[in-house]
């Protein structure tokens, strides 16, 4: 039927063509001529008024001597028996008038070729070279009228199976099933059951949703069907629809196989207008692809993967039983999964023998397969450029660096107030840090300028993957926060714009205890905020009253304020150790964690040893 339509736009253009080359021909030969009779032609001989002749075996051209323009010719046509050109010719040469022929004229073929197939040919190739542009620029191809873009991939040409796929234990266990029914379908069908249309993959960007629908492919050794939803929008309405008829007429020509998916939000959006919006196209497709997906026979062998990271955007008829049947979970991996894909993507990778990827994942709670997969690239990358065989921890380390806070920036310089205030307000946060119970240890101190715009930083390593958080901690952790400026108000009675960041952090993470986790009294376990786009920003929607607002807003301050206070009255308890730990970072520029819990232990015992003497001298 695609073919049909195809060849009926092509005739169209064909036809098209035809007819401007008969109308083109037909001016040509009759533009800027004037038809004489031969009796005038005759007198102008006598004349002597002709400049020159050119005759054919059906026409003469005439060009008067007055005439200015040569190309503007007088053309006289007419049959001319071979007996009547010789007195024809003596007639010239007796006036002088120059002449050209007789030519023949009579070669159809050459004339057909010229006057016919050439230009249809240079028209088809301008064609063709207009409509690939057409294609580039709109996406799919306005030629293809129908015809999907999928590609169709052979079990060598994914080359992925469920061994390339790490962190994801819980989503490949939903997934064997499928593999396992393609594999060995008759066990199922002797008990009566269905395999699964279609899988829906649903999680954050980067954590390996793709990659598992094509290890499925590999592992079950089927045709792999890939497209995004974005290919079946056309600028054609109706043609989208077209499409999704064609991909399942050859996915099911391939019967076993997989079809995959990708961003399916494109076409699948609800068409409730309040949520998708209205959009004819869009609708037109996702009712073809409802009406395939209840139509097509499971028992052959073709299941459906689709990937979202907008699952609450997706239609409820797309996501009914009996077409995408489950929803697989592909979330952000958690200790031992970070761990997992730190030695799939290390592989290829030279690594040194001491190399501990357990502490590097600790360093990177959050993260997914492709920000690991570019650390490990970064970390190679810099043992290149430093000129080492092999990669070391510390490239990995001042990978993850990198990625959090950018280059070190060494055409940035400081003067030696900013520095020391810099110095004094990294050093509040890992001291408050320090002397809190429910924080993570420090890890690391520096006062180096970053390219992502920060001037140092102080970063902290949970020693265990946490799952829940308490009211302390929360608290605790703002305090922390807030520690930096606290720092700057204790030892200089000063405040900069240095922590502007912190402020941003500490304010979201108080608006989170009172709207999200109901960890105030006032509002006991209200619900006041909902958070969509769970997968992609987590934007809290509020649910209140603008009355109810301003006495968040109270909430939010009295929680701030407390964890201020908190941190200065920490700060002034030990600025002695405060000013010890900035001096020693001025001087070194960075502390590791390690180092900095050391300057706190030397400087506590020997605090420990004067009030022990005092004490003594007290006594006696």
């Amino acid at each position: 039927m695609f073919g049909n339509r195809k060849l009926k736009y092509l005739l169209y253009y064909v036809t098209a063509v035809t007819i401007l080359l008969m109308l083109l021909n037909s001016v040509i030969r009759n533009a800027k001529t004037e038809h004489i009779k031969y009796s005038d032609f005759e007198k102008m001989i006598a004349e002597k008024t002709i400049k020159e002749v050119q005759i054919t075996d059906t026409q003469i051209t005439i060009v008067p001597k007055e005439q200015k323009d040569v190309n503007q010719k007088i053309k006289y046509t007419t049959n001319i028996e071979s007996g009547n050109i010789r007195p024809l010719l003596d007639k010239l040469n007796e006036a002088g008038v120059s002449y050209d022929g007789p030519i023949s004229n009579n070669d159809p073929i050459k004339n057909f070729f010229l006057e016919w197939v050439l230009p249809i040919v240079i028209f088809m190739i301008i064609g063709r070279i207009i409509f690939g542009s057409m294609e580039k620029r709109m996406g799919s191809g306005v030629m293809s009228f129908g015809k999907n873009n999928a590609k169709i991939y052979a079990e060598s040409e994914t080359g992925k199976t469920f061994k390339d796929v790490a962190g994801q234990d819980e989503a490949k266990e939903s997934l064997v099933e499928i593999v396992d029914f393609l594999h060995n379908p008759d066990k199922y069908t002797e008990i009566g059951a269905k395999l699964p249309k279609g899988a829906l993959l649903v999680g954050p960007p980067g954590t390996g949703k793709t990659l598992l629908a094509k290890a499925v492919a590999g592992e079950a050794k089927v045709p792999f069907f890939s497209l995004s939803g974005s290919s079946f929008v056309e600028m054609f309405v109706g043609m989208g629809a077209a499409r999704v008829r064609d991909l399942f007429k050859q996915a099911e020509e391939k019967a076993p196989c997989i079809v995959f998916i990708d961003e399916i939000d494109a076409i699948g959006k609800s068409r409730d207008n309040a949520i998708g919006g209205g959009n004819d196209e869009r609708e037109q497709t996702l009712n073809q692809l409802l009406a395939e997906m209840d139509g097509f026979d499971s028992s052959k062998g073709v299941v459906i993967l689709a990937a979202t990271n907008r699952p609450e955007v997706l239609d409820k008829a797309l996501l009914r039983p009996g077409r995408f049947d489950r929803r697989v979970i592909v979330d952000t991996p958690d200790l031992k999964g970070r761990e997992a894909i730190l030695r799939v993507h290390s592989k290829e990778v030279k690594m040194s023998e001491d190399v501990k990827l357990e502490e590097i994942a600790k360093a990177i709670p959050g993260a997914v397969g492709a920000d690991l997969a570019n650390m490990v690239n970064e970390a190679a990358l810099l043992a290149v450029k430093k000129g080492r065989k092999l990669v070391i921890q510390e490239d990995l380390e001042e990978a993850i660096e990198i990625i959090i806070a950018g280059k070190e920036k060494k055409d940035r310089i400081m003067s030696d107030r900013e520095k020391r205030i810099v110095a004094f307000h990294e050093v509040g946060h890992a001291l408050v840090a320090a002397l809190l119970k429910h924080t993570d240890p420090v890890h690391k101190i520096t006062i180096i300028p970053r390219t992502l715009g920060a001037l140092g930083y102080t970063m902290q390593l949970p020693e265990k993957e946490k799952y829940l958080v308490s009211k302390e901690e929360m608290m605790d952790k703002i305090a922390v926060m807030l520690g930096g400026r606290s720092a700057e108000e204790v030892q200089f009675n000063y405040i900069s714009t240095g922590a502007s960041n912190d402020i941003e952090k500490a304010t979201q993470a108080a608006r989170n205890m009172v709207t999200i986790y109901g960890m105030t009294e006032k509002f006991d376990m209200m619900g006041l905020e909902s958070v969509s786009n769970r997968y992609l920003d987590g934007r809290a929607v509020r649910n209140c009253s603008a009355e109810t607002s301003a006495k968040i807003d109270e909430e939010i301050l009295k929680i701030i304020k407390e964890s201020h206070e908190k941190a200065r009255s920490i700060l002034k308890e030990n600025q002695k150790l405060l000013i010890a730990i900035s001096e020693r970072l001025i001087e070194k520029e960075t502390l590791t964690g390690d180092e900095f819990m050391e300057i706190v232990r030397d400087f506590n015992e020997k605090n420990n040893k004067i009030n022990q003497l005092e004490e003594v001298i007290s006594n006696e």
